[in-house]
């Protein structure tokens, strides 16, 4: 072949790969891309229901439950919140004092009196009666809506004058800005926010009783969810069984070694 027809060759073999390493790395248009491990931008400032505004780094001091929804939309994020709050209702963890909720709406149309009305809306439907402050209700500008949601991988687009497409999820955060776990739907396990929590929590100590659920409990990154992780049981088991007969054996061989003395 021609030397110059196969450079050629090359050259646009070349370029496929690119362009195709390119596309991937792409973000999607809607969708959610995972972001496990990174830390949020703090310095991003929100307007809460009240009208005043607000740093996130300000207001996150504790492991957080992030939603992000539009307030209007009835389809996706009124059942995600009817889902939180039910949740809310039946987890066995103080919300304001163990962990906090921050709704953020990405329809930059939306107001301080728009996030006033939901939440007032929500708190009053809790059967668990929650700090004030323990649920947030914000919107943002622009920048700072998109700026949060591409630094999560949450991508969504307008669909009509009012509505969008969009994912639903809520993102669990540490009390350090860390992006520690997703947890999908429009429904939520108490016992699966709480394990996420837990894990958010980070560096802080633990009541005893959820140290061993952590043991006992690992998060299935395909189901989305947290299953008992029988394999780590079965060997703490066996390994508690191989330490209580080795000191069986030793207590009965001090016995034998007394017994044979006296005689």
């Amino acid at each position: 072949m021609n030397l110059k027809y196969l450079i050629l060759l090359f050259a646009f073999l070349f370029a496929c790969i690119v362009n195709s390493y390119s596309e991937n790395r792409r973000k999607p248009e809607v969708g959610l891309e995972e972001q496990l491990g990174k830390t949020i931008p703090l310095n991003l400032r929100f307007v809460n229901s009240s009208g005043d505004t607000a740093s996130l780094g300000s207001i996150i001091n504790k492991p957080t439950v992030l939603a992000l929804v539009y307030y209007h939309c009835p389809n996706i994020c009124t059942p995600l919140l009817n889902g939180l709050s039910e949740t809310i209702d039946k987890m066995d963890m103080a919300a304001g004092k163990d962990y906090q909720v921050i709704t953020i709406s990405f329809d930059q149309n939306e107001t301080a009196a728009d996030a006033y009305k939901w939440k007032n809306n929500y708190l009053a439907g809790l059967e668990k009666k929650i700090p004030n402050d323990s649920w947030r209700f914000m919107v943002g500008d622009s920048a700072s809506i998109r700026t949060l949601t591409d630094a999560v991988g949450f991508y969504f687009k307008r669909d009509t004058a009012d509505d969008f497409i969009h994912a639903s999820t809520v993102i669990v955060i540490s009390p350090k800005g860390i992006i520690s776990r997703y947890l999908f739907g429009t429904t939520f396990l108490p016992f699966d926010l709480k394990m996420a929590l837990l894990e958010a929590n980070g560096g802080k100590s633990s009541p005893t009783i959820n140290k061993v659920l952590q043991f006992c409990y690992s998060y299935d990154s395909d189901g989305k969810k947290y299953v008992f992780n029988f394999t780590k049981v079965a060997g703490g088991i066996l390994l508690l069984f191989v330490i209580v007969f080795l000191s069986i054996l030793l207590i009965k061989g001090r016995k034998n070694n007394i017994a044979g003395q006296k005689k």
